[in-house]
């Protein structure tokens, strides 16, 4: 195992900021790659416009997430972004494996990217008086999923 001569936190905050990020880490891998399950699975009125608005959120989770993995790494730990931490790990609910209306989708989608907000909030309050480098990361990220939701629950019925 490589250790790094120089911690940017001492030991005590560090391990502290490493957990949560991991937390967030897995969950925004899963809003990714559930979000593109939604993008493949996507019918109905409205199914172009959603669909592409899917990568467009996907996109940034995923720059999110390698944000978040790179500072985690930053920190002197080994990130872990395995699809069974992932699976065995992560705070969303799962995602239908079928064809979902575009409207039902958008609920799915929005209630997804909500669960992933209360968690970063989370984590930004947490980091605080951790590591405001790693509190602003979060915040960042933050901005703009509360951004998606709201274009995305704009869309409900």
């Amino acid at each position: 195992m490589t250790e790094f001569k120089r911690q940017v936190l001492p030991d005590g905050k560090n391990a502290k900021v490493v957990e949560t990020l991991q937390t967030r880490l897995v969950d925004l891998i899963d809003l990714s790659l559930q979000l593109k399950q939604a993008h493949w699975c996507v019918v109905g009125h409205n199914f172009r416009a959603v669909h592409l608005q899917l990568d467009e959120i996907i996109d940034d989770v995923r720059m999110g997430s390698d944000e978040v993995a790179e500072r985690i790494s930053t920190l002197g730990i080994a990130p872990d972004g395995r699809a069974s931490t992932v699976a065995e790990t992560s705070s969303l609910a799962k995602m239908e494996a079928d064809f979902v209306s575009a409207s039902h989708t958008v609920t799915i989608v929005a209630d997804h990217l909500q669960t992933t907000i209360n968690g970063l909030r989370e984590s930004i309050e947490l980091l605080g008086d951790l590591d405001p480098i790693s509190e602003d990361l979060l915040i960042g990220i933050t901005g703009g999923l509360e951004k998606h939701l709201w274009m995305v629950q704009s869309q409900e019925e």
